[in-house]
């Protein structure tokens, strides 16, 4: 049986956990089985820039902070070595930088993922990680509200044109 000073690590553990998950706006959970330590090196960099955690975690304290987060659903995912990343600012990014490494190491595998406190399958997590970014997304907006504006400018001017010539 183990002591009570491992008991509440743990449990202080599964605490903290909790709370990084009701924080987050999504976390993806892989198989890292087989990551040398530059790439994890650098995979936890990249999620850093990007306002990310990544770490291992046993799956016991997962399950248990999911549950405590009020999340169910996930332990069927759990199963294996699991690292997960989770993202507090951006639903794309952390996914995004996941699935690209996994597309260049067949080892390296998403298992599942969590966004807005539910459960979502890799599917998901794929199709998350191949949208846009937010910057490119705004990127988009901006364009699309100037030409908006624009159109709008060529017809208040047609318009005006045609007052005076009225006048």
């Amino acid at each position: 049986m183990p002591s009570e000073k491992i008991l509440n690590q743990k449990k202080q553990q599964v605490q903290d956990l909790a709370e990084k998950l009701k924080k987050s706006k999504i976390v993806v959970f892989v198989d890292y089985r087989g990551i040398n330590v530059e790439d994890d090196t650098k995979l936890r960099s990249k999620l850093r820039e990007n306002n990310a955690e990544y770490m291992v975690v046993k799956n016991s304290i997962i399950s248990h902070a999911a549950k405590e987060a009020g999340i169910e659903g996930l332990d069927s995912f759990l199963q294996g070595p699991t690292a997960i990343a989770i993202g507090y600012e951006d639903y794309v990014m952390p996914a995004k930088i996941l699935n690209d490494y996994s597309k260049d190491n067949e080892f390296y595998q998403i298992k599942s993922g969590i966004m807005d406190l539910k459960v979502i399958d890799v599917k998901e997590v794929k199709k998350l990680a191949n949208l846009p970014s937010k910057d490119t997304l705004y990127a988009m907006l901006c364009q699309a509200l100037l030409g908006n504006i624009r159109n709008l400018a060529v017809v208040l001017n047609e318009t005006r044109k045609k007052q005076e010539e009225n006048a």
